[in-house]
């Protein structure tokens, strides 16, 4: 690994701290700016049942008596260390109530990103190798059907079919194997859909340079120059759509959660905001802020290595080309 790669990557890890960093502190002053001190009317909510002695001690634990340059720097130092805070809902710590909750989420959503890779792959795949009445127009238009259908329509149609119909799973018991796969399925099509487009116009591009007609002129079948010589260029864009999308899969799994009767991050989301448990809430988006910016440093570490042409100097964050590429194939 060389050098400049090494300090590519710890200016990327550099600016991913600070990027959560002021997620947390942007939250932590829209909670704090807002009329009415919420915190303090929850904790005083006749329907909550604080006493007034743990009012005070949690008035204390949150420095809601001290000033908020103070209390940012106390909040902040606790989120450092992974303290997130109590719960004004169920009085527990925010990050047991997360650490419970996330391993159904990450189950739900790596499935689900690994799902929308393989679709993508295989109908880009089938565009540039399947003969043209079927690559260029059959599966040219899936993209589109599957970003037309919202996960929660395609969500209730695999558990009518499925669920009811065939019995593979029950939907009484969704944390299942295959009741994780259909979940992961529904949240996973039209992810596909917007990574498939993508893949599949940067596939065509690269089909056009001088070197793919190189490849073509030397016999080397069309599986092996997909697989050999055209997918590694055309997926930095698609790489780039893959990380963006990480937020969108984080958002869909609430609206998936609910429909499959799943117990995750998205339930904790539902019932935080039904209850405005904003600690919860706080600590919610602080982890999405986390995992999503998690996402876009690897797909930036991951831009070197699949495409040598890539600047690692200092503000390059992807080439010219790449951003040109994807902005053309959302076009």
């Amino acid at each position: 690994m060389s050098r400049a790669y090494l300090a590519f990557t710890g200016r990327r890890v550099g600016q991913a701290l600070l990027v959560v960093s002021l997620a947390y502190i942007f939250t932590f002053t829209v909670i704090t700016v807002l009329p009415g001190d919420p915190i303090s009317a929850q904790l005083r909510n006749p329907e909550n049942g604080y006493s007034d002695e743990e009012i005070a001690t949690l008035v204390a634990y949150y420095g809601l008596d001290r000033p908020i340059l103070e209390q940012l720097w106390h909040s902040l130092s606790a989120f450092v260390v992974g303290d997130l805070g109590i719960s004004l809902r169920t009085h527990l710590p925010v990050s047991d109530l997360i650490g419970a909750a996330i391993p159904s989420t990450l189950a739900l959503a790596g499935s689900a990103l690994l799902l929308a890779v393989v679709i993508a792959w295989l109908v880009a795949f089938g565009t540039q190798v399947l003969p043209r009445r079927y690559g260029q127009g059959l599966l040219r238009s899936f993209p589109s059907l599957f970003l037309s259908v919202p996960n929660f329509v395609i969500g209730l149609l695999l558990i009518n079919l499925f669920a009811f119909g065939l019995g593979l799973f029950r939907i009484v018991d969704p944390e299942s194997a295959w009741g994780t796969f259909f979940a992961a399925l529904a949240l996973a099509i039209p992810v596909s859909a917007q990574i498939a487009e993508v893949l599949i116009a940067n596939l065509d591009r690269e089909a056009q340079q001088e070197y793919a007609t190189v490849v073509r002129a030397r016999g080397i079948s069309q599986v092996r120059a997909f697989s050999t010589h055209l997918l590694k260029p055309a997926s930095l864009p698609a790489v780039t759509v893959l990380a963006l999308m990480v937020g969108e899969l984080l958002g869909g799994s609430v609206i998936t959660e609910f429909v499959f009767g799943r117990n995750g991050v998205g339930s904790l989301i539902q019932k935080s905001v039904a209850s405005q448990d904003l600690p919860a809430l706080q600590g919610v988006v602080a982890l999405t802020a986390m995992v999503f910016v998690a996402a876009n440093l690897l797909a930036d570490l991951s831009y070197p290595l699949l495409d040598p042409r890539v600047s690692l100097a200092d503000g390059a964050r992807k080439p010219r080309r790449v951003r040109r590429a994807t902005t053309e194939a959302f076009a």
